[in-house]
């Protein structure tokens, strides 16, 4: 992966290859930023060119043996830990050098941007949520235990280190906070308030943006051979989100069904049909919890699209069509006295989610309340 493979974030890709230049790497950095922002590329461009043996100020040259290993995510100094659990390849003891072969695969066929959502579904998690466990931990301390193998620095990523098992952290404190010579941690989150505060304080971070519309639609059209006007509504739904994008390019699927779903809950919900909440209950259960995870952050979406249209600023809503029309709708029921009440409870709900609440309960329970909610002036 080199630089120039990478969509925007011209900026910080600027500050990386200053830290090469200065002599200035910092052993542990928390790359932070929303889903589709590039942070795992980024990564992986980042180790590729401070281990690369010709780079140039721009960029790694992609052709010396360094750089050959690094594309294929094979170099003996590169590390991989990510969440994992039993599925029914790996029936007991999951570990990421188990799960080593789906990884390299899902990361080369998408260029580095990876959803969990594509990761749960590459190894067949199905509804069970991945952790990185105690074994993976003591797999780190082991691994950076040895010397490099032909490289200035060995480099281990830890991908949604916000899935970090609490009960494991401890074990990585000491080596994050005082790592082997020449070693490198990349650590990759989408939800810094998830992230152990022990771990946070012992990094130096990275923030990242979601991409802007003109980096979204050149991605698309020089690297995903769309045309302009498909990039162009395509930049519209995915709203810098380039894993988004490229699914809605390549499958057509988009928000459609969270946007159904949602206006459907806020019709029933304020009808006080329970026996319909009850039904939805049932529906809203068998998405997956990262599905359901997804439905809270589009609900999130549409009530502060509600809220802008409020306001007036209708220019700031990425919506058209049935969607627009519902916005435009709804308005009148989102307003200061519960949209407090409602991003709370949004943001509740998908943390107990992430948590592995139920999700028959969490649903129902926001259900009856939001029924109250939807009524507030």
């Amino acid at each position: 992966m080199k630089f120039s493979d990478i969509a925007g974030q011209e900026e910080i890709k600027y500050r990386l290859r200053r830290t090469v230049s200065d002599n200035r790497v910092s052993h542990a950095q928390l790359f932070l930023g929303p889903e589709g922002s590039g942070k795992l590329a980024m990564a992986l461009a980042y180790a590729q060119y401070i281990n690369c043996t010709a780079r140039t100020p721009e960029d790694s040259c992609g052709s010396c043996p360094s750089c050959i290993k690094y594309a294929k995510l094979a170099h003996p100094d590169l590390h991989f830990i990510y969440p994992v659990a039993t599925t029914k390849e790996i029936d007991k003891d999951p570990i990421s050098k188990k799960f080593i072969h789906h990884w390299r695969a899902l990361v080369e066929s998408t260029g580095g941007y990876v959803s969990l959502a594509d990761w749960y579904q590459k190894i067949g998690l199905e509804n069970k949520q991945g952790i990185i466990n105690t074994d993976d931990c003591n797999e780190i301390i082991k691994t950076l235990s040895y010397k490099s193998y032909e490289s200035e620095y060995k480099v281990m990523i830890v991908w949604m280190i916000e899935k970090l098992y609490h009960a494991a952290a401890p074990k990585i404190l000491k080596i994050l906070e005082e790592p082997p010579d020449k070693t490198l941690f990349l650590l990759i989150s989408e939800h810094n308030d998830l992230i152990l505060p022990t771990i946070l304080s012992r990094t130096q971070l990275v923030k990242f943006r979601a991409l802007n519309d003109d980096e979204l639609i050149s991605a698309l059209t020089l690297n995903e051979s769309a045309d302009s006007s498909a990039a162009g509504r395509i930049r519209y739904v995915a709203n810098g989100n380039l894993n988004l994008a490229r699914k809605i390019l390549q499958t057509g699927e988009s928000d459609q069904s969270n946007f159904e779903l949602f206006r459907n809950w806020m019709r029933i919900c304020y009808k006080k049909d329970v026996a319909e909440i009850h039904k939805l209950t049932s529906e809203f259960h068998s998405l997956g919890r990262e599905k359901q995870k997804k439905f809270f952050s589009y609900a999130l979406k549409a009530t502060r699209y509600c809220l802008m249209n409020s306001i007036g600023n209708e220019n700031a809503i990425r919506a058209e069509g049935e969607e627009l029309k519902f916005i435009r709708d709804f308005t009148p029921f989102i307003n200061q006295a519960n949209i407090n009440l409602l991003n709370e409870a949004f943001n509740t709900a998908s943390y107990h989610i992430e948590r592995n609440g139920s999700a028959n309960i969490i649903f129902m329970d926001l259900s009856l309340k939001m029924t109250g909610w939807l009524r507030l002036k």
